[in-house]
C-alpha cells in the first residue's frame, strides 16, 4: 500500500476519507446499525463575505466517484494493519469487500444559483454508505463551487464579450484540484484554460501565451527581445505575445513599426505588470487593431476597477485568486434516519431537519423573485419550480452528464436572473430564503424530541 507518489486511482476511493468515517461505519455494522436508510444533505450555513449567491457545481465528479467506490483486499489490508480496527467487527470488513453504492441522489443541476441553507445534494442511502462518502463529497463540491462562483462573478463583472481565460493550475491545490478548477471555470463562464491535461480532457483547447523566461533566455542568447517575438512567431505565428519583460511602451512601439513595416503581424499582446489602466492605453493607440490581454493576480474587484477606469483590455488571465480564496465553507448532515427526521441543536449550528426541497420563484419576466425551503414531501405552489433533482437511484445515474456547455448556459442564466443587489461584489445583499411552515413546524417538534435527561 506504500505509495510515496500519492497516486490517486478509483482503486482507492474506499480509503480517500477521513478516519472517523470509517471508524463511525464500524461501529453502526457492530451496533446492526448499519443498514438503516439515512439521509444527508449537503449545504453552506452561510455564504462567504461579499458573496451574494454560490454556483453549485461538482456534481459530475460526485457521481462519478459514487459510481466506482469500492475497497480492495489490498485497502483492506492496509486499514488491518493500521491496529485501530482491532476490535471492529468481523462483519465490518465482509462489509467492505462487498461495497458498492446502492443509495439515490438528490442535486441540484450543475450551474444552479444556490443560497445559505439550501441542499445542493442529498444522499439518500444506507447509513454506513452515506457516512463514508461525505469525505469526498464535500471535497468535490465545495472546491468546485468555490471556483465556479468566483467564475461566475469573474464574467459578470468583466461583460459577455471579455475573453477569460484560467490560468490557476501553478497556484491550486494540488494536481487534482488543479484539473477540477478548469472544469469549473469553464462551466461557469470562462473561455479556456491554460492546463492542457485538463482542456483536452474536456474536449477543449487549451489556451496561453509565452514567459519572461523564453524572452529573456532568446534575448540574451541572441539579438534581444525582438529576437524572441521573432522566434516564438516563427513556430507559433500570430500568437499573443508578452511584451512587459523591459519597457512595455518600447516593445509595442518597436511591433506597431515592425507591423506597418509589413515585417509582422501582431495580433495580441499581454500585459503583466505595471499600471494596466495607462498601459493598456497607450498600448491601444500603438496597435489599435491588437488585442490586449492583462494578467497578475487579477479578481473581480480588480477588473471592475480597470473597466471603470477605461483600461483598454480585451481579455483577461486570472489564476490565484480564483483558485485560492475565501472557502465555501458546505457541511454534510444527517437530516433523517429510518424515517426519523433529525437535527442538529448546536448554537449558530443548528440545521433543520427532514428530506427538503428548494422552491424557486420567477416572475413573468423570469427573473427570480424568491427561494422557498420545505420538505421533499411538499407540492410546488403556482409560479414554483422545484431545484432538487433525482440523479441516481440504486447506484445508478439517471442518464448521461450535463456537457459543460449547457452547464455554462445554465450559469450564465441564472446569474442574469438575479437581481444586482445580489449580484454586487461588494456588501452584496443576502437572499431571504423562506422556510415553509411544514419545516417549520417539525423543526419545532424535532427541537422537543431530546434525549431525556438524567437525575
Amino acid at each position: 500500500m506504500l505509495d510515496p507518489e500519492l497516486t490517486l486511482t478509483p482503486e482507492n476511493y474506499g480509503l480517500l476519507t477521513d478516519l472517523y468515517e470509517l471508524t463511525m461505519s464500524a461501529c453502526y455494522v457492530g451496533e446492526g446499525l448499519d443498514q438503516r436508510r439515512a439521509s444527508f444533505e449537503l449545504f453552506t450555513r452561510q455564504l462567504p463575505e461579499n458573496y451574494g449567491y454560490l454556483v453549485a457545481m461538482g456534481l459530475t465528479q460526485a457521481l462519478e466517484y459514487l459510481q466506482q467506490l469500492q475497497f480492495g483486499e489490498e485497502q483492506i489490508a492496509a486499514l488491518q494493519a493500521t491496529g485501530i480496527f482491532e476490535q471492529a467487527p468481523a462483519a465490518f470488513w465482509e462489509q467492505l469487500r462487498a461495497a458498492r453504492f446502492s443509495g439515490d441522489v438528490w442535486a441540484v443541476p450543475e450551474g444552479s444559483v444556490v443560497f445559505a441553507n439550501e441542499p445542493m445534494l442529498r444522499i439518500e442511502a444506507p447509513l454506513w454508505q452515506a457516512q463514508l462518502v461525505e469525505t469526498y463529497l464535500l471535497c468535490t463540491l465545495n472546491y468546485q463551487t468555490l471556483v465556479a462562483t468566483r467564475a461566475a462573478r469573474l464574467r459578470d463583472v468583466a461583460g459577455p464579450e471579455a475573453a477569460l481565460l484560467e490560468f490557476g493550475s501553478r497556484r491550486a491545490f494540488g494536481p487534482q484540484a488543479a484539473l477540477w478548477a478548469a472544469r469549473a471555470a469553464i462551466a461557469a463562464g470562462l473561455d479556456a484554460t491554460s492546463n492542457v491535461l485538463a482542456a483536452l480532457k474536456l474536449g477543449h483547447k487549451p489556451s496561453g501565451t509565452m514567459a519572461h523566461s523564453l524572452v529573456m533566455a532568446i534575448g540574451a542568447l541572441e539579438s534581444g527581445e525582438d529576437a524572441a517575438f521573432e522566434a516564438f512567431h516563427r513556430y507559433f505565428p500570430g500568437a499573443t505575445l508578452l511584451i512587459d519583460t523591459y519597457d512595455t511602451v518600447e516593445a509595442a512601439q518597436r511591433l506597431a513599426q515592425q507591423q506597418r513595416q509589413g515585417r509582422t503581424v501582431v495580433n495580441g499582446v499581454r500585459l503583466d505588470s505595471g499600471d494596466l489602466v495607462s498601459l493598456s492605453q497607450t498600448v491601444r493607440s500603438l496597435l489599435p487593431d491588437t488585442q490586449i490581454f492583462v494578467s497578475g493576480d487579477l479578481d473581480e474587484w480588480e477588473i471592475q476597477r480597470l473597466r471603470q477606469h477605461g483600461a483598454a483590455i480585451d481579455g483577461y488571465g486570472v489564476g490565484t485568486r480564483l483558485v485560492t480564496g475565501q472557502p465555501v465553507n458546505g457541511v454534510y448532515k444527517l437530516v433523517e434516519i429510518d424515517g426519523i427526521p433529525v437535527m442538529k441543536e448546536s448554537r449558530q449550528k443548528l440545521t433543520y431537519p427532514g428530506r427538503k426541497q428548494i422552491f424557486r420563484r420567477y416572475d413573468e419576466a423570469g427573473q427570480w423573485q424568491g427561494d422557498r425551503l420545505g420538505l421533499s414531501t411538499e407540492l410546488p405552489a403556482a409560479a414554483e419550480q422545484p431545484l432538487l433533482e433525482p440523479v441516481m437511484v440504486g447506484g445508478q445515474r439517471l442518464g448521461p452528464h450535463d456537457s459543460l456547455e449547457a452547464i455554462a448556459r445554465r450559469t450564465a442564466e441564472s446569474v442574469d436572473r438575479l437581481p444586482q443587489s445580489l449580484r454586487q461584489i461588494t456588501a452584496p445583499a443576502t437572499a431571504t430564503v423562506e422556510i415553509s411552515e411544514p419545516l417549520q413546524t417539525l423543526t419545532q417538534r424535532t427541537q422537543h424530541h431530546r434525549q431525556p435527561s438524567y437525575t
